[in-house]
């Protein structure tokens, strides 16, 4: 089989390569579909991911597919099974996984992180992190599963109210995907900070209300002109730059929840103003991975009250890996992902 492995200091190689057998609980899928993340983009330049990255590794956690071949003691699956795949592993011993933040394991491990994951025409995983897919939908969709799991952990951690007011900074997969979830959440208007005007079609399209320019003048004038105030009730930073930041914090009204969903750069710093903190009692979240959130997130794709279609916006064979992730990171593509059955 063909598998595209990361070898450090920005380097793939395509291999052909026998796959090893599966263990007694391990399950060997043929990946229909595997989403180039914002985490691999990071690990590509020196990064690590939600684990420490060793190459040579195939990477890939977003990822979709058949059985093909189970481990003797594997009874919930079987060859031909449509599965999605929850690539983080947890210890279930550490503190943390014992008093139910698991999403902190100390001993945490992740398919396409440090053991090989999707970029691949097949790939060995655990049968215990397959969820069954019970849906026609192309399973390209379902590459999309993690993604929306780990976006369903943070809107989760936010509790958004119904008749809030929302902002969502950044018009990529996450932040088109956060839009949506927050109006499944009930708020009364969700607006879109993008600075790409051929956005905007999209975003109104998945539910925007409106779409501001960060480009284009003060955001709390413009957010004046939509919800009547100069601020929202909840902010979700979707960038992973520091000026994106700084919109988010600019634009918090009194009381506000402000989510830094992205993944920033290593070593990335914001000065924060404490007495803004102090004085408008903001509330400051964090999110990481998506501890029992996949189930839900493929449940909302099969429902199609998540909208993927406008997404997904290019698609590449798994020997072109690299021509993929700088696709990725152009200003050209929303999500990428790799099919390894095209050509």
């Amino acid at each position: 089989m063909k598998a595209t492995y990361f070898l450090g200091n920005q380097q793939f190689e395509t291999r052909e390569v026998e796959l090893r057998r599966p263990a007694p609980d391990e399950v060997v899928l043929s990946v229909a579909a595997c989403g180039i993340c914002g985490t691999d983009v990071h690990i590509y330049h020196g990064d690590k991911g939600s684990a420490e990255v060793t190459p040579p590794v195939v990477l890939g956690h977003e990822l979709a597919g058949v059985v093909a071949e189970t481990g003797c003691a594997v009874t919930e699956l079987r060859v031909g099974d449509r599965v999605t795949v929850d690539p983080n592993i947890y210890c279930g011993s550490c503190h943390f996984c014992a008093i139910g933040k698991k999403q902190h394991c100390e001993h945490l491990t992740a398919i396409g992180v440090n053991r090989d994951g999707g970029f691949a025409e097949k790939c060995v995983v655990p049968a215990k992190q397959c969820r069954k897919i019970d849906s026609a939908l192309p399973l390209r969709y379902f590459a999309m599963t993690e993604p929306l799991a780990c976006c369903l952990h943070g809107i989760d951690l936010l509790n958004i109210r119904a008749g809030d007011t929302v902002c969502v900074i950044g018009d990529g997969a996450i932040g088109l995907i956060m839009l949506q979830l927050a109006r499944l959440s009930g708020a009364s208007k969700v607006i879109l900070s993008s600075r790409k005007d051929n956005r905007r079609e999209i975003a109104e399209e998945l539910g925007a209300d409106a779409v501001i320019n960060p480009m284009k003048g003060d955001l709390r004038e413009q957010l004046m002109d939509v919800v009547g105030r100069p601020g929202v009730d909840v902010v979700i930073e979707c960038v992973g730059k520091v000026q994106a930041t700084e919109q988010a914090f600019s634009i918090a009204d009194r009381g506000a929840k402000v989510m830094l969903f992205s993944v920033p750069s290593a070593g990335a710093r914001y000065s924060l103003a404490l007495e803004d903190v102090f004085q408008k009692e903001l509330k400051i979240y964090g999110s990481f991975i998506n501890p029992d959130t996949q189930e839900r997130a493929a449940g909302l794709i099969a429902s199609g009250r998540i909208r993927l279609d406008r997404i997904i916006t290019h698609s590449y064979p798994v020997e072109k890996l690299e021509e993929a992730i700088h696709m990725q990171m152009s200003g050209d593509s929303i999500k990428v992902i790799i099919e390894p059955g095209i050509v």
